[in-house]
């Protein structure tokens, strides 16, 4: 049975190029004193999880996928991810998502609105794209990732 939109649980996309500030803003939301708690996904390409280690102490719950960008991989890891979080949904507030900046947010985005399981029970909240002001122009010229 879903639920009303105001029983449903908010999640927030950090999506940016890589090197950008997703991680540094991530923190930042963590270790204010809001009064939510926050689960975490923290998507990281390839073996080794850098952005983890640069996450600050919290007691929120961190899960990282790191077999692969999450736009490859949003219909296993992230929905299972997410599912396995609504079964303690009294232990956080709210759902918030780093991807990789390897990741196109779009079907991030869509597995909110496409899974039965995932819409009944979240929100897509925001996506917020984090970009280095001082760079950016660069990256655009350049990088097809961050043109996307």
């Amino acid at each position: 049975m879903p639920l009303e939109a105001s029983q449903k649980t908010p999640v927030t996309v950090l999506t940016g190029y890589l090197g950008a500030g997703k991680t540094t803003l991530l923190n930042r939301i963590l270790s204010e004193q809001h009064g939510k708690r926050y689960a975490v996904i923290v998507n990281e390409f390839g073996e080794i999880g850098i952005d983890n280690d640069l996450i600050v102490d919290t007691d929120e719950e961190v899960f990282e996928m790191n077999n692969g960008c999450i736009c490859c991989t949003v219909r296993g890891d992230l929905i299972r991810i997410i599912e396995s979080l609504m079964q303690r949904r009294d232990r956080f507030d709210a759902i918030l998502i780093e991807t990789t900046g390897l990741a196109d947010p779009a079907p991030v985005a869509q597995t909110f609105f496409v899974d039965d399981d995932v819409r009944q029970k979240t929100k897509l909240d925001a996506i917020i794209t984090v970009t280095d002001a001082k760079h950016l122009i660069g990256e655009l010229d350049h990088a097809h990732e961050a043109q996307e």
